[in-house]
């Protein structure tokens, strides 16, 4: 349901602003009335709303057959704060939360000669990030009132849902991952410039750094003695409002 919210407002956008974006009249900023177009603030402030899909990427120690991950599109939201550079550089701090499920299927070759359950086979990862990026955005030269972008930079993220001091582990159904990440981001967007505000859809990937597997307590755990690592990887797509 919160999905289908954000693509109701997302056409809301589309559909009111439509005529203003394919105008050839250029949107310029009103210092009296302090609306449209603000790229010659030093500072700027925002929100955005955007889906996310998070998926696993595993190294193994053996060669069995892949965990398969079940993805689920999550829910983000979150603030901006935007430094200018100069014409074509932006400094970009976008704090958010971001809330996402993941379903691990394991193969039964992982539990030769062990007794298992059905629910053995799957795990569950809630994850519930509070993410923050600081990104570097280069922008192209202003088109009328479209402005194609790159964003890329580095970021930290505290997981909320992280079972990292929970003394069970996986022989108890619990399967534990790291409280604390860091990735590498890399995107591309457009800004559409219209009389009340700036609006910006944009893609961005993400990438982490370091491994966010806990593993067991038993060295031969079927559920993660073969990994070598397991690193997030995920889609955004974000619509930002400034």
């Amino acid at each position: 349901m919160k999905h289908f919210f954000i693509l109701l407002a997302f056409f809301f956008v589309i559909q009111t602003t439509n005529a203003q974006l394919f105008k050839k009249e250029k949107v310029t900023y009103d210092a009296n009335q302090g609306k449209g177009g603000t790229d010659n603030d030093l500072l700027r402030w925002g929100y955005f709303l955007g889906i996310n899909n998070y998926d696993f990427n595993f190294d193994y120690n053996q060669d069995l057959r892949d965990i398969y991950v079940k993805r689920s599109p999550g829910f983000s939201v979150g603030l901006i704060g935007n430094l200018r550079i100069n014409s074509f550089i932006d400094l970009r701090l976008e704090p958010g939360l971001l809330i996402t499920t993941r379903e691990l299927y394991y193969s039964q070759t992982y539990f030769q000669g062990i007794d298992f359950k059905t629910s053995d086979l799957t795990r569950e990862v809630k994850s519930t990030y509070i993410h923050v990026p600081l990104l570097v955005k280069i922008s192209t030269k202003r088109i009328n009132n479209f402005k194609p972008f790159i964003v890329g930079g580095f970021s930290t993220a505290l997981n909320l849902s992280s079972n990292e001091t929970n003394p069970n582990d996986n022989s108890n159904g619990q399967f534990r991952t790291k409280k604390n990440m860091l990735f590498y981001e890399l995107g591309f967007g457009i800004d559409f410039y219209l009389y009340n505000f700036k609006f910006t859809p944009s893609i961005r990937g993400l990438f982490a750094i370091n491994d966010e597997l806990i593993r067991d307590e038993d060295p031969n755990s079927p559920w993660t003695s073969n990994i070598a690592s397991m690193k997030t990887r995920g889609v955004f797509i974000n619509f930002t409002f400034q």
